[in-house]
């Protein structure tokens, strides 16, 4: 179903991996717009966010999961043109974001209606298109498994990046003590700016030291991670009694070697998740959730998503070529031309 006044290209631009490699191994292509399978919407993209797995996708880390486009990008913000059968909510004009599972570098996207959002209230596609990946990552990970609740302490790693600007400051709506770390002096005014009492310079400090110091000695609830390797040793030694260590990525490597003492002495607990490869519904009670919690919180602009820069969608290779610097601070996204 599309409004028969609205009528549709054959093709699109889109933005194809060539090969596995660098970031010229992304190449503008024409590719047919999308078709639609039950449940779900087609958008057109006014803004599609890049994030971490998209480059990890293009070196050939990261393969689409079966059935999902090979087009990288993993949400989407704009305005639906047309409908699957089976969708209910959403109508065409409708300005939505939506969390996908590939597709979302192109001129049009389809996705299952149950992974929409609304754009919170005033919020423009650039804006609602930094919200998905990163929401429903921090969502599911810190208050779900992470079972982060009021009044505990929180310590996020890489909090100047999209997933940890994110992480502290909806943590510190929640009535969260937030610590993070950063790595620059810059970076780390950024995370102190959007609420963490403490950010540590890890190129130049301890965290472990710096956290127990702040915490007397006795450290934090949960450790949000996105690096892995010999951090984690160290992320179990700033946890205290009943404490949760949530892995989301590993930048620094997959395998560490570990003493579980702690563990057992303090009766930890070390969890994490991938969000690409869970299911439709998985993705919906997420989205439900999100609406509820979060979305007000946006709307009211208590908390913001924060944008580092854009690019035109036939530029993405800039953009990756930015993200691989680490030298952004919150979101990139990408600008169809349609």
């Amino acid at each position: 179903m599309s409004d028969p006044g609205n009528r549709l290209p054959e093709d699109m631009l889109a933005v194809e991996i060539s090969a596995p490699g660098g970031p010229e191994k992304l190449v503008p292509a024409r590719r047919p717009i999308p078709g639609l399978g039950h449940g779900e919407l087609l958008i057109r993209v006014g803004a599609a966010g890049v994030n971490r797995p998209d480059v990890m996708q293009r070196v050939g880390g990261y393969p689409a999961p079966p059935g999902a486009s090979d087009i990288p990008g993993l949400e989407v913000a704009g305005s639906v043109v047309a409908r699957g059968p089976g969708t209910q909510r959403y109508q065409v004009g409708d300005s939505v974001c939506a969390l996908v599972t590939g597709g979302g570098y192109a001129e049009y996207c389809a996705a299952p209606e149950a992974q929409c959002l609304p754009h919170p209230e005033g919020y423009t596609d650039a804006e609602a298109g930094a919200l998905p990946e990163t929401f429903f990552t921090v969502w599911t990970n810190l208050f779900e498994r992470g079972r982060l609740r009021a009044g505990e302490r929180l310590m996020v790693h890489g909090g100047s990046s999209g997933i940890g600007t994110v992480a502290i400051q909806l943590a510190t709506a929640m009535g969260v003590r937030v610590f993070a770390t950063a790595g620059s002096p810059e970076k780390c005014a950024a995370c102190r700016d959007l609420g963490a009492e403490l950010a540590v310079n890890y190129r130049t400090e301890d965290f472990v030291a710096a956290v127990k110091t702040a915490t007397g000695g006795e450290g934090v609830d949960v450790v949000l991670d996105m690096v892995g390797g010999e951090y984690v040793q160290r992320n179990l030694s700033c946890l205290r009694s009943e404490g949760r260590l949530v892995q989301i990525a590993f930048l620094r490597g997959a395998e560490s070697t570990l003493n579980l003492a702690p563990v057992m002495l303090k009766r930890l607990t070390i969890t994490g998740s991938t969000l690409r490869a869970q299911s439709v519904a998985s993705k919906a009670r997420i989205a439900a959730a999100l609406e509820k919690e979060a979305w007000p919180l946006l709307s009211a602009r208590t908390i913001a998503p924060v944008i580092d820069s854009s690019f035109p969608l036939a530029e993405a290779a800039k953009a990756h070529a930015r993200m691989e610097s680490s030298e952004h601070i919150g979101k990139l996204l990408l600008f169809p031309k349609s």
